[in-house]
């Protein structure tokens, strides 16, 4: 694959190391991972330096979280023959493209993003009047533009949190994508579409820019992203040109909306280590079936004779997880007629519980033997991150002339 289609095709995505995870975490993002690392060009990390915005006062357990985080990716499939899996802090160009990304940042970017407030007064007995946890958004930003990704995965809540990286993208472009000889270089990159595609270019960027026309827009950044035999640097040439006189350095990355359902917890409320109501990843098949055997059910079901409403009850919700549609119906109509009990309705789903984590166990316990085997992944991971993250770095100072040549 070339350079151009493989940056076409990236995704990234990463998560704070919080140690080990459970089924609310594998069913919101990495079984979505998981299947996506056989279609994309993608990039997970684990984001240690975010732990540090909220959690700076005693860092002495984040390597074992570190640790025992990517042994549960490993344990819910992700394969780093294909996916490329790396630590954040081992990678100095996050902390470098921040800094720079710093320097044109307005301050009042960050002040406005909601869930600074928000978390302020959520975690008011943490000191948070620092710059680090001010910044995260921008560090986060940095996190993905140095990768140049085509595709940020997040459920549709998370959809606001991608917009400032477009947004000082954009900014970075404008202000540092004036390059010399821009129209000329790019009138040349639309020759190498050929003959068609190059006349099909020209005809929608002339319907964006003299009538506006963003549908044209829109069909022509597919037309080049599409094309696989042009160069990175062409490709970002073409793109700049539809909209103006220059060039893309920090390609703008896009949302790939992805199915996060709703996992409840053991206490109905969403499944959270906050709330105490979690069954981790690898947790231990007996201790997974006795909570799920005491988990709430509809609280209308006092007796084992009283109906249910099923749709009042968490346990149902877990089925539409988890049991096909006849387990589901089973369910609902025994909830409904007290035709089952609650323990017989949360029999089917106890087994399907059982046995996914008894996969991830029996997956992760390679890794929790073989230590060396998870230090091993990530260092190869580091490199493959690394090469991909100088490249970028390479441009950026080029291009706010940082470099000598």
């Amino acid at each position: 694959m070339s350079a151009a289609a493989s940056q076409a095709q990236r995704v990234l995505s990463g998560m704070r190391p919080t140690g080990q995870l459970h089924l609310g975490n594998y069913h919101g993002a990495l079984r979505n991972w998981v299947d996506l690392q056989y279609k994309y060009s993608c990039y997970f990390f684990v984001a240690d330096w975010h732990a540090l915005t909220t959690g700076y006062e005693d860092t002495s357990k984040l390597p074992e979280y570190v640790h025992q985080m990517v042994i549960d990716w490993l344990a819910a499939g992700l394969n780093p023959g294909v996916a490329t899996i790396f630590v954040q802090s081992q990678v100095p160009e996050h902390a470098e493209l921040h800094l720079l990304l710093s320097m044109i940042t307005p301050l009042s970017w960050l002040e406005r993003v909601p869930t600074y407030k928000d978390q302020q007064a959520q975690l008011a007995e943490k000191d948070l009047a620092t710059y680090g946890f001010l910044g995260y958004p921008l560090l986060q930003s940095a996190d993905i533009l140095l990768y140049r990704p085509a595709w940020i995965p997040v459920g549709e809540d998370q959809v606001a949190h991608v917009e400032i990286s477009r947004e000082v993208a954009r900014r970075f472009n404008h202000l540092y994508g004036r390059e010399p000889e821009f129209e000329a270089k790019a009138e040349r990159a639309i020759t190498e579409l050929g003959g068609r595609q190059g006349a099909l270019y020209r005809q929608l960027r002339r319907k964006y820019q003299e009538a506006g026309d963003t549908a044209a827009l829109e069909q022509a950044r597919a037309l080049v992203t599409a094309d696989t035999r042009i160069t990175v640097a062409d490709r970002e040439r073409l793109l700049g040109y539809l909209e103006g006189q220059s060039v893309a350095i920090l390609p703008e990355p896009q949302v790939l909306l992805t199915p996060t359902p709703r996992l409840p917890g053991l206490d109905g409320r969403k499944m959270s280590k906050s709330y105490g109501n979690t069954i981790g990843m690898r947790e231990d098949p007996d201790a997974v079936a006795r909570k799920l055997k005491a988990m709430q059910t509809d609280p209308a079901r006092v007796r084992r004779t009283d109906p249910g409403d099923p749709d009042k009850c968490p346990v149902f919700d877990l089925h539409k997880v988890y049991s096909d549609e006849a387990t589901c119906g089973w369910a609902a109509q025994g909830c409904r007629t007290a035709g089952i009990g609650c323990l017989d309705c949360k029999k089917p789903l106890i087994e399907r519980i059982v046995a996914e984590i008894g996969e991830m166990r029996r997956r992760g316990q390679e890794y929790e033997e073989n230590p060396q085997l998870v230090r091993n992944i990530l260092a190869e991971g580091v490199e493959r991150a690394r090469e991909t993250a100088r490249e970028t770095l390479d441009d950026v100072r080029r291009a706010m002339h940082l470099r000598a040549d």
